[in-house]
């Protein structure tokens, strides 16, 4: 059996998991009393690398990382991310940590609120803010959505170091294909259904973008409202949705080898936000989302409102793959065979806010 880690950020804490030939093993929490909303396992260098975007309530947000599979931790002496004096703003959450492709083995993306992009050169030690999508035009017209003004997804290019993709809450889809020096809004064909004009040229409320891995070209959206896909690295969407319960939601991932498979997990919205018909299950398409699936052997029967936030289901790297995903309800599954079938790895955690998984050599 592959050897798997496991991340789970919570409200309360960092919990890790590791799967060998014994089965699952589950230890935490790392920072205690800290929400953990973002974390990354790059693997790209000789070994392992985890980051976490921790926040203390009292020493305020902060980058940690570990290359020893979570056994210490280390901050930077100096803030990893710090927003420049001259752009009035400060810090107040790291959304995202994103290992940049094979090109650029040292750079890492982190995506933050106020509505931030910084990058990296050293795995993630220092960051640099992106000042052109900072200083983009249409900023002033951002507004920010129910959890605040945030990049909170950042999704790069394997074939293209320079094409770099971030969703905005709630701005929508802003691309670059040159390496952060310019950006343009990438929101053709996404409904903004609570706007007068539900077709602006931005504004939308993105929730969570993932890219294909046999076309990288084919990326999947979770919108406020509408589940879309696009054939042209986002230039342009499709809506996808038919077939699901409901189109709301919040998480999306795609399989780490096949393409045309993808996951989400359906929400009630706008009121109660919970599992569409109060069911816990992930939704799976083979086919770009022409059909969905439901996924739901090993999980709860009974009603479920267990919510799934945008980063906590992903995917590891595995053969076959794994996929997992973590709720409010502080509840943790894993899946080892694509999800087919499932098995609960924990309980009674805190709201679980982000989930990353990758095999180990």
């Amino acid at each position: 059996m592959t050897d798997v880690l496991l991340a789970v950020g919570t409200r309360k804490g960092l919990f890790l998991g590791r799967r060998r030939a014994g089965g699952w093993r589950v230890s935490g929490p790392h920072f205690p009393a800290q929400a953990v909303y973002s974390l990354a396992i790059d693997t790209r260098g000789p070994r392992p690398r985890l980051l976490a975007g921790a926040d203390s309530a009292h020493w305020g947000p902060s980058v940690f990382h570990s290359d020893d599979l979570g056994e210490t931790w280390q901050e930077p002496a100096r803030p990893a991310i710090r927003y420049p004096e001259d752009t009035g703003a400060s810090l107040e959450r790291v959304w995202q940590l994103h290992p940049a492709g094979p090109a650029e083995p040292e750079v890492v993306y982190a995506g933050t609120e106020p509505g931030g992009l910084f990058r990296s050169e050293d795995r993630g030690e220092s960051f640099e803010l992106v000042r052109a999508l900072w200083e983009h035009p249409s900023r002033e017209r951002w507004v920010p959505g129910g959890g605040g003004l945030a990049v909170h997804t950042v999704v790069t290019d394997p074939r293209d170091a320079a094409a770099v993709t971030v969703a905005v809450s709630a701005a929508g889809v802003f691309r670059s294909r040159d390496g952060g020096a310019g950006w343009e809004p990438s929101n053709k064909g996404v409904k903004a259904v609570f706007l007068p004009d539900q077709h602006p040229e931005f504004g939308q409320c993105v929730h969570k973008i993932a890219r294909d891995p046999a076309d990288p070209d084919r990326l999947y959206l979770q919108n406020h409202w509408g589940v879309y896909r696009s054939d042209d690295a986002g230039a342009h969407w499709t809506d996808i949705g038919g077939g699901l319960p409901s189109d709301f939601g919040f998480a999306v991932a795609a399989h780490p080898r096949r393409g045309d498979v993808a996951y989400v997990f359906p929400i009630t919205a706008d009121i109660d936000r919970v599992p569409a018909d109060h069911r816990c299950r992930v939704f799976r398409t083979a086919d770009a989302g022409a059909s969905w699936e439901p996924l739901s052997a090993g999980l709860p029967e009974e009603d479920h409102y267990g919510t799934v936030l945008r980063d906590a289901l992903a995917v590891d790297d595995a053969d076959p793959a794994g996929v997992y995903f973590g709720n409010r309800n502080g509840e943790v599954y894993a899946s080892a065979d694509d999800g087919d079938s499932w098995q609960q790895l924990a309980s009674h955690l805190p709201d679980v806010l982000c989930v990353r998984a990758a095999a180990l050599a």
